[in-house]
């Protein structure tokens, strides 16, 4: 399963998280948001990480030519769109930047939500289903009705976000099946700033659980 720290400001943070055991990094390129770093912040943090480590810059609304440049200038491997883009804007992106893998984040409320998972997974290589907040993008801590999760079998791998901490993790995935996790204010001290304690403490959970 993969395993992404999202929301990482620091670059010792980044090659320490990933040596306890995360598979993924997760870098806000929203300039609105309290754990937003530019590219050049990026490239700095994902030149000392393992090749085997995804870089995933997480965008909001961006223009297709911004979004490609930043990719360029950063060296990240994947790009998370979490804002209001269009299946034909994923496709677009698609085009521009054939190598990198494109994440789409779905911001669930209803199971009415969880069916344009199918319309975006022609699009796209993988899906993130997060919790619904009406003024923030992600980050919020709130988390997502699990049970409704439970007959989500999209044609595209997904992670589950939303309000994840090492304290809640296991019941979750003993509800859901998600290819992959996605945690960020459950293992912060503040935005920004990873509590590395809790980190650990996730990894020693998802251990136990096999």
């Amino acid at each position: 399963m993969r395993v992404k720290i999202c929301g990482i400001t620091q670059p010792q943070q980044a090659t320490a998280i990933a040596s306890l055991g995360a598979t993924a990094l997760g870098f806000i390129c929203v300039p609105a948001s309290p754990r937003y770093v530019t590219a050049t912040q990026i490239r700095a943090a994902v030149t000392q990480l393992p090749d085997d480590i995804d870089k995933i810059g997480v965008f909001a609304n961006a223009s297709i030519e911004e979004i490609s440049q930043i990719v360029k200038v950063s060296g990240l491997t994947c790009v998370q769109l979490h804002g209001d883009e269009t299946p034909d804007f994923c496709h677009q992106l698609r085009q521009q930047i054939p190598n990198v893998e494109i994440l789409k984040a779905l911001r669930v409320r209803s199971f009415d939500h969880l069916e344009q998972a199918s319309i975006y997974s022609q699009h796209v290589n993988t899906l993130l289903l997060d919790a619904y907040h009406p003024q923030q993008l992600g980050g919020t801590g709130k988390t997502l009705d699990w049970e409704m999760l439970e007959k989500f079998h999209p044609s595209r791998p997904w992670f589950l976000a939303g309000g994840l901490t090492p304290e809640n993790i296991l019941e979750a995935l003993s509800q859901v099946k998600p290819d992959g996790i996605d945690l960020s204010s459950g293992v912060e001290i503040q935005p920004g700033d990873k509590d590395l304690n809790k980190v650990a403490l996730l990894f020693e959970r998802l251990k136990a659980k096999g």
